[in-house]
C-alpha cells in the first residue's frame, strides 16, 4: 500500500476526533475523541518512520501511548468525581468542582 493512504486515514481520524471534541458535551465521548486524535497522531508517526526507514516515529508513538494511558487514569478519575457529585457527565458541569 501507498504510505499516503495511511496519512489520509490519519488525517481523517484526527479530524473526526477534533470535531467530536468541539461538538459533543458528554465528557466520556470527548475523552474518547481525544484518544482517537492521539491514535491518529501515532499512525502518522509510524507511517513517517516507515517511510524514512527509522525507528524514531515508533519510539515517539510508544511514548505517546504511555502518556495516553496515564491520561486515561487521571481523566477517568476526574470524570467519575464529576459524575458522583453532579450526577451528570456533562463537560459544562466540570467547572462546578472548584466550589
Amino acid at each position: 500500500m501507498n504510505p499516503a493512504n495511511y496519512l489520509y486515514l490519519s488525517a481523517i481520524l484526527f479530524t473526526l476526533g477534533a470535531l467530536g471534541v468541539l461538538i459533543r458535551r458528554n465528557a466520556i465521548v470527548v475523552f474518547m475523541c481525544i484518544e482517537l486524535m492521539l491514535n491518529a497522531a501515532n499512525l502518522a508517526f509510524v507511517t513517517f518512520a516507515r517511510m524514512r526507514g527509522a525507528l524514531d516515529g515508533q519510539i515517539i508513538a510508544f511514548f505517546t501511548m504511555v502518556v495516553a494511558a496515564a491520561e486515561v487514569v487521571v481523566g477517568l478519575a476526574i470524570i467519575i468525581m464529576v459524575f458522583r457529585t453532579r450526577r451528570s457527565a456533562s463537560v459544562d458541569d466540570a467547572n462546578l468542582l472548584k466550589y
